[in-house]
């Protein structure tokens, strides 16, 4: 039986402005066409094994009260040493405790439900056009408690900002919702988990929106269940000379897709796009990004780096989009594939649409084995086999975990990495 109907949404707690948005996406998501692989953005993609109607929507109210950790966020890939500023826990869309509010306030700065945010009507879906997109109205019309963090101008915020979305009720949906805004000449740094202890699906959509001059590091760490299906959506909106740093690493969930679009719309904006990701068992990993370059003088640099094994599988496409009046740009996409099993597979395809000659823009991808001549140079000096290959592997994502924005997570990132990589290897043996 469908649970998502327009009266599931109008039940949805909130003031009346949130209540008819979420009316309005419903009744817009009740006439939709679910997405098909016939559609270029889903190509690749396991959509067709989805079974919505075989979800329940998730109670929230009833698992909110005690945030379970174990196995979640900081609790497996540590931030230890870090400055925390704050830190926020939701539980199947449900906040169920907020931790640092003195500290951010003395700053000015906001972290809490969207219904208790100064101007909240103007913040929800500021960056996310969701009206063209399936799930993103699905998460429109159930998300029950968006987040926001709002750091006004001129506020530094020299901590992290942590905000933990676990999806606890087995065989329901949720819909986490995130909104970030750094204002003109603001900075800040947020980590966004998202965590699930077993078969679930996850709709979570941010949207990211850097004032003049700002400065925002954003690191999205999943680590779902592998039983568990994630289809997340990233917005990010990048004004005048501010600049962003968007990074994800991707180790959990059965089928896990992530769309991130990101618009650099003021002159000077850059962003930096960064990922990690291993697919090991019969993982699918889906990647779909948007390098949009509508001002002049922007630039973005993506970088992805991912490995499979087993069975598993990636997909990434990519485009990077030069508006007419964006002379200046300067746009990379690089995606790097390590195929670490004959039945693993790995699909890149990146792509350009340039509507200006003034501009310096590259793609590239890669895919295969781990290097022969890399793991024979290691073994001329001594090293095991099985040893130079983790080593091999290891180095590989070096370049990517040295960028991220949260510094004091690359040890708990490597080491993640690590276990997940012996553990295939184990298996394999």
């Amino acid at each position: 039986m469908n649970q998502f109907t327009v009266d599931a949404a109008r039940s949805l707690p909130g003031p009346r402005w949130l209540a008819e948005r979420r009316s309005a996406a419903a009744e817009r998501f009740a006439a939709a066409e679910p997405p098909t692989t016939a559609a270029e953005e889903w190509r690749y993609s396991a959509i067709a094994d989805l079974d919505l109607a075989s979800y329940r929507l998730a109670n929230g109210a009833a698992t909110a009260g005690a945030p379970d950790r174990s196995g979640a966020g900081s609790d497996v890939i540590g931030i230890d040493g870090a400055p925390v500023t704050a830190v926020v826990d939701v539980v199947d869309g449900q906040v169920a405790a907020v931790d640092g509010i003195d500290r951010l306030s003395a700053a000015g700065a906001f972290v809490g439900p969207l219904a208790e945010a100064a101007g909240a009507e103007g913040l929800l879906g500021s960056v996310s056009d969701g009206a063209s997109d399936y799930f993103t109205v699905l998460n429109d019309a159930f998300a029950p408690v968006p987040v926001v963090v709002d750091v006004p101008d001129g506020a530094i915020l020299d901590g992290v900002i942590v905000v933990r979305h676990h999806a606890r009720e087995a065989g329901a949906a949720s819909f986490p919702r995130l909104v970030v805004r750094v204002g003109r000449a603001a900075q800040a740094t947020v980590l966004d988990v998202q965590h699930s202890g077993g078969p679930a699906l996850v709709v979570p959509v941010v949207e990211l929106d850097v004032g003049p001059a700002g400065r925002l590091g954003y690191l999205n760490l999943q680590q779902h269940d592998p039983r568990a299906w994630q289809i997340a959506a990233h917005t990010a909106r990048v004004e005048r000379d501010a600049s962003l740093v968007a990074a994800s690493v991707a180790l959990g969930g059965g089928y896990a897709r992530t769309r991130a679009d990101t618009r650099l719309v003021g002159r000077g904006a850059s962003g930096d796009l960064l990922s990690v990701y291993f697919g090991a068992g019969d993982q699918i990993l889906d990647f779909r990004t948007y390098q949009d370059h509508a001002a002049p003088d922007t630039t973005s640099n993506l970088l992805y780096k991912g490995a499979v094994g087993d069975s598993a599988r990636s997909v990434y496409t990519g485009l990077i989009r030069v508006r007419p009046n964006a002379r200046g740009t300067n746009a990379f996409q690089t995606n790097r594939n390590l195929k670490l099993s004959d039945d693993a597979w790995a699909e890149s395809v990146p792509n350009l649409e340039i509507e200006n000659n003034d501009v310096r823009c590259s793609h590239a991808s890669a895919v295969g084995p781990v290097d022969a001549d890399q793991v024979f140079y290691l073994e001329s000096r001594g090293v095991p086999t099985p040893v130079a290959e983790r080593l091999i592997v290891a180095g590989f994502f070096d370049e990517v975990i040295d960028a991220l924005p949260v510094r004091s997570i690359e040890d708990g990132v490597r080491h993640a990495l690590s276990v997940k990589l012996n553990q295939m290897l184990s298996h394999a043996a």
